[in-house]
């Protein structure tokens, strides 16, 4: 029997199954690796345990500090004052913990990433202001998030605007230094093609330079997440309000090792979600990158 040829309006569709068919086994493949990494490192840490290697007094195994959930979340306020007994169940304090040290990264983040954008921008196209800032940027760089603490303190007091500053800063300088090196990377080609074919300075800059730079920046803010937690970690640690950096301090405070892993826990989960939350934003914009380039899970 012969063969009939595919018609044109289902190759399009043939495509879109296989294309999902590859992405589904590239998940499961992703999602085996992942669980194989924790499980032996979990499994290690157990194995430390059960041949008295490790006490769990200090270093309780994961199945001793993740078992009592409930009672690891009693010591989750919604209050802002530290040690302090919440009227709200401990699940919903629990909650509240993790929004509010979220809410903060990226209020920052979101903060950071505008500005150091629009900085870049400016400095790169407007010489007399890079002229000025951009020493001063230089010299205030190396300097580390944390030491501007007091900084933070001094000019905001206590409450959310010192920890969101600081994760504004943890970000700041870096990704002003990472838009002005990008945009001084971008190839003279693509700016010679769009001008042979009369694209106007605006042109060149909306459809030829930020689409250039625009990957590099999403790595740089992507690689600066993880900083930005610790950052709002050492904020919270100092009484700026309800986080989780607050619980770790009430887990020092009191010496309980089994509170201090299980929001340990709490943070690296917490961490992963947004850097996957990142990644498919990454996606989605930079839609002209091949998903292999853009990174996978």
């Amino acid at each position: 029997m012969k063969a009939l040829p595919l018609s044109a309006g289902a190759l399009p569709a043939v495509a879109s199954t296989t294309v999902r068919r590859v992405r589904s086994v590239r998940g499961v493949a992703v999602a085996f690796w992942w669980v194989l990494s924790i499980g032996c490192f979990a499994g290690l840490w157990e194995a430390a345990w059960a041949v008295g290697w490790a006490d769990p007094l200090l270093l309780p195994p994961p199945h001793i500090f993740l078992a009592h959930f409930s009672d690891q979340a009693q010591a989750f306020s919604s209050s802002d004052v530290i040690g302090e007994v919440s009227t709200d169940s401990a699940y919903l304090a629990l909650l509240t913990t993790i929004v509010a040290s979220s809410l903060r990264v990226i209020a920052g983040l979101a903060l950071g990433f505008t500005c150091s954008v629009g900085m870049g921008l400016l400095i790169r196209y407007f010489k007399p202001f890079g002229n000025i800032t951009l020493p001063t940027i230089t010299l205030l760089a190396p300097i580390s998030p944390i030491a501007w603490l007091p900084v933070a303190i001094f000019i905001f007091g206590i409450g959310n605007p010192p920890a969101i500053f600081m994760v504004f800063i943890s970000l700041f300088f870096v990704m002003t230094l990472s838009t002005i090196s990008q945009i001084d990377a971008v190839s003279r080609t693509y700016l010679n093609v769009g001008a042979i074919m009369g694209a106007s300075r605006r042109q060149l800059f909306l459809h030829v330079i930020i689409p250039a730079i625009l990957p590099s920046l999403f790595m740089t803010l992507r690689m600066n997440l993880f900083g930005a937690w610790m950052v709002v970690l050492v904020a919270e640690a100092t009484g700026v309000g309800s986080g989780l950096g607050q619980i770790v301090m009430l887990a020092r405070n009191t010496f309980n090792s089994s509170l201090s892993f299980f929001t340990m826990t709490l943070i690296g989960l917490v961490g992963f979600l947004f850097d996957v939350a990142l990644r498919q934003i990454q996606n989605r914009v930079l839609f002209w990158v091949p998903p292999s380039a853009v990174g996978r899970l």
